[in-house]
């Protein structure tokens, strides 16, 4: 398959970090804004919170090393501190010194890390079910599978479109927008060659838990979470709002794990609102 024929359009670029390929897109005009998609993910998470946000920011978004259309990274470290490194050596390949930063899921653990780690590069923070507890059960599904010794050796092969498709079923509320196009997207780009290997790096990776830093993020933050999160519980959410200082937790009803997919037109509203 063409995946560079079906995946891209006249806003995709490329740049190379540390000898990896990396796809990125910029659009629109004005304060820069940093959007960073989870794990199993890529930046079209964000094809739809995007034409919503462009008349009044400039929108950057990235496919991480290892997902997407992005090579995997070298030497196959996916740990947060060297995303983060990586997420700073591309910003200073764009140019950009300081920006709003919005992450999902592992995307939003490696924006409150940047927020801790940088915090002059982070004007506004905003965290979509945002990962970085290490609880049994904030441990989303497809890591678990990951981590069984029998199936992460053979994750590539056990990817299969219909277990991908019960996947989405559990990370959407709404079970019409779970198309076949949609997984499709995500299986194409899941499958594509490296990026089970480097899931695989990635959801072995020894993690220490950084949670008890939180209170000292002094950037203003934006908590938005699905009610009906299946992959990272809601009491996350409020955790978060609880140990970040200046911070501020919108719930909706009805949704799931990726709100910016599910519910594009409520979520993107408060973010515009957050940020001016």
């Amino acid at each position: 398959m063409n995946y560079l024929q079906k995946y891209t359009n006249d806003d995709s670029r490329f740049l190379v970090i540390d000898g990896s390929l990396v796809h990125f897109r910029v659009e629109g005009e004005g304060e820069p804004l940093l959007l960073i998609h989870g794990a199993f993910s890529s930046l079209h998470t964000f094809d739809k919170w995007t034409p919503l946000l462009t008349s009044d920011y400039q929108v950057i978004r990235l496919d991480l090393p290892g997902f997407g259309l992005s090579d995997s990274m070298q030497g196959h470290d996916y740990s947060i501190k060297a995303l983060v490194s990586f997420l700073n050596k591309f910003l200073d390949q764009m140019g950009v010194e300081q920006c709003h930063m919005a992450g999902s899921s592992l995307g939003g653990w490696l924006a409150w890390e940047m927020a801790l780690r940088q915090s002059k590069r982070v004007s506004k923070l905003i965290l979509i079910a945002s990962a970085g507890f290490m609880e049994e059960m904030s441990i989303p599904l497809p890591f678990k599978m990951a981590r069984t010794p029998v199936l992460g050796k053979v994750m590539k092969y056990a990817i299969k479109k219909s277990v991908l498709r019960k996947f989405l079923n559990q990370v959407f509320v709404d079970q019409k927008q779970v198309t076949d196009e949609l997984v499709d997207r995500y299986y194409d780009l899941i499958t594509k060659e490296g990026n089970p290997e480097a899931f695989h790096s990635l959801a072995n990776g020894k993690y220490k838990s950084r949670t008890n830093k939180l209170k000292n993020i002094t950037t203003p933050t934006l908590i938005m979470w699905g009610e009906e999160d299946a992959w990272l519980p809601i009491e996350n959410g409020y955790w978060f709002q609880v140990c970040i200082p200046d911070s501020k937790l919108i719930v909706y009803e009805g949704v799931g794990h990726i709100p910016m997919e599910e519910a594009p037109g409520r979520t993107a509203r408060d973010l515009l609102k957050f940020l001016k």
